[in-house]
């Protein structure tokens, strides 16, 4: 069998930002698929090979699998647009709003969407930890502009802030202080621009770090969630609205948080999330009855 409407594929992996190694096992996964699916594809990891070649190597449309910097942030987007290559996922804007995390929560304030209260610190600024730790309590700390929880830590006092904050500048000149939620912690994945089954991810650890997603055994995803028909469905609707808010289009996942007393915040946007087939977007996915294969095609489909 082979599927010639799509001409030559190659799947962008790799690439040089700090989530190299999951953009390796994403990508590997979405090319066996496709090539186990009778589609002529390559793997093409821009951080050994120069983006001119996809032109020389007769390349028809890429599939994006490259997580966060440069893959997720509308770089390689622009230069593919300006290539003329049609490629899978989010436009240029959608991808740079999305990765950047103060700017969707602001985008979140600004069209009435539940998102925890928050702060910014820049790197070189002057900021008081004794003054954050006291208005917020506990924060998360997060670098604006990284994913897969990439320097991410809890901070409870003025020294941990502070420890905190010197990971977090480490990968970023920008870094976002949110309200520490102790909740719940769910995942809306975005398909066709539709809502599919709401995953909840329970973690014995602090919270669903790198460690939890990527290394633990003892992380739990619950698909469906055990949730009431009237929460899945708010969540669901407000996962479509802040994708669609960010400009973001045809897959993807929003993450959430449910604090004790119920109520639900949006905490960010991803437009390339991991795509093994243990994934989050390939098990809610395969609730709705699509194979991994099935999923990877129906990406792929949005670029012809």
């Amino acid at each position: 069998m082979t599927q010639k409407q799509y001409g030559k594929v190659a799947v962008l992996l790799g690439g040089n930002s700090a989530e190299r190694e999951v953009s390796l096992n994403s990508g590997s996964a979405i090319l066996n698929a496709l090539l186990a699916n009778g589609v002529d594809a390559i793997a093409f990891d821009p951080k050994e090979r120069e983006l001119a070649e996809l032109k020389t190597l007769g390349i028809d449309r890429v599939f994006i699998a490259l997580h966060g910097r440069g893959g997720e942030d509308g770089t390689i987007q622009g230069a593919l647009e300006f290539m003329g290559l049609p490629y899978t996922g989010s436009g240029v804007l959608g991808s740079a709003l999305a990765m950047d995390k103060v700017r969707c929560k602001q985008l979140f304030i600004a069209n009435n969407l539940p998102t925890a209260k928050f702060t910014t610190v820049k790197k070189g600024e002057n900021y008081n930890t004794q003054e954050i730790i006291a208005e917020f309590g506990a924060v998360m700390v997060k670098p604006s502009h990284e994913g897969s929880s990439i320097g991410m830590a809890k901070a409870s006092s003025a020294e941990e802030l502070n420890s905190a904050l010197e990971n977090a500048f480490s990968f970023d000149d920008e870094v976002l202080l949110e309200q520490w939620i102790t909740g719940s912690e769910y995942t809306v994945s975005m398909l066709n621009n539709q809502a599919l089954s709401v995953i909840e991810m329970r973690t014995p650890r602090g919270f669903y770090d790198y460690e939890a997603k990527y290394k633990a055994s003892t992380t739990s995803y619950h698909c469906p969630a055990d949730l009431v028909s009237t929460e899945t469905e708010y969540l669901q609707r407000i996962a479509t609205q802040a994708f669609a808010l960010v400009g973001a289009k045809d897959w993807g996942r929003v993450d959430a948080m449910r604090d004790e007393n119920g109520q639900f915040y949006l905490l960010e946007v991803n437009t390339v999330p991991g795509m093994t087939e243990k994934s989050l977007v390939p098990m809610a996915a395969k609730d709705s009855g699509r194979s991994f294969a099935e999923l990877v095609l129906e990406i792929l489909d949005s670029t012809l």
